[in-house]
């Protein structure tokens, strides 16, 4: 069968192909027996709009590009929390009427083609997860002049909106409390620090920890459960009277408990160990890990709020969502 055309709506309605045009993009200015006679033809005839040409009229192409740019085997392979933030996100667009492009940006040259891709206008904006201080794509998306909302805050300072969680608070908490407890030497394993979660957790363990008067012990991983484990063992070796640690994520926390098991320490008797974001397999390590619960939904859902906004000249941010520690057995 042959695609109904604007033309055959026009002349089922009994008005002109340029008032059917109006009905269907939208505009407010029809009257509204005009509207009901279009809409009546558009269904009986069961007219779909051509989304090329709609787009040249509209100038949009109700698709948003959701870029995560991580180098191949990086911190998006393992972490069970960037599964959420698909999900997450495509859902609030899709009841907004939007589609999601998803583009994995894992080299130089992927970075330069995801932003050819965004500078071509197959896109009407961008939420960006930036993942190292490297990264050019935030620059390179911000000069582009389309809205760009990125899930946290990028390392270079670029004029592009973002949504985080309090990183630096949150960890802080778990510190916190792993000093109230009782707990005397207390260690981290960082995440990477050319991350600026990273830094900013890192940041917060420090500064507790000067605030109590104890000092700082640190390993240095890459949020995998691998690198917890090695970063554990650096520390026992570093420091072996060490009574607690505090993980940067809770990947790496599992990692450390693992360790500690194949040490010889009990968890929490001879080391309490607490992580953060609180992923699923939190409730179920032996023991059950305290964490600092961040709330990725909510971001992945500001993020997007973010964004559409930016469309009708709304407030362009930065958001910062606060966060709160879940106290389980581990710690």
């Amino acid at each position: 069968m042959r695609r109904p055309t604007l033309e055959a709506v026009a002349a089922r309605a009994g008005v002109s192909k340029s008032s059917v045009s109006r009905v269907i993009n939208g505009e407010t200015t029809v009257k509204p027996e005009i509207r009901d006679l279009v809409l009546r033809a558009v269904s009986e005839l069961g007219y779909v709009p051509n989304p090329a040409a709609r787009s040249l009229v509209t100038q949009r192409t109700n698709t948003i590009a959701l870029i995560i740019s991580d180098p191949p085997g990086g911190v998006v392979s393992d972490d069970p929390m960037f599964s959420e933030v698909v999900r997450t996100a495509s859902r609030a667009l899709e009841a907004a009427h939007k589609q999601v492009t998803l583009l994995l940006a894992e080299s130089a040259e992927s970075q330069e083609r995801a932003a050819r891709f965004v500078a071509a206008g197959h896109v009407d904006g961008v939420m960006l997860v930036p993942m190292h201080g490297a990264d050019p794509l935030p620059a390179a998306l911000g000069r582009l002049g389309l809205p760009v909302v990125s899930f946290g805050r990028p390392t270079m300072p670029v004029d592009i909106p973002y949504v985080d969680n309090d990183n630096r608070g949150g960890a802080a908490k778990a510190v916190r409390h792993l000093v109230e407890t009782g707990r005397r030497r207390i260690a981290t394993i960082s995440g990477p620090l050319d991350m600026v979660a990273s830094q900013d957790r890192l940041t917060g363990y420090r500064e507790t920890l000067r605030d109590t008067g104890r000092r700082s012990i640190v390993a240095v991983g890459d949020f995998t459960r691998i690198s917890g484990a090695a970063g554990m063992r650096q520390l026992l070796e570093d420091d072996p009277q060490l009574d607690a640690v505090f993980a940067a994520n809770d990947l790496m926390a599992i990692g450390a408990m693992r360790a500690l098991r194949q040490a010889g320490r009990r968890v929490p008797d001879d080391v309490a160990v607490a992580g953060f974001d609180d992923i699923e397999a939190a409730l179920y390590t032996d023991p059950p890990l305290t964490t600092v619960h961040s709330p990725m939904s909510d971001q992945s859902l500001a993020v997007v709020e973010l964004l559409l906004g930016l469309f009708g000249g709304g407030p362009s941010g930065p958001v910062i969502l606060p966060n709160h520690l879940v106290v389980r057995e581990s710690a």
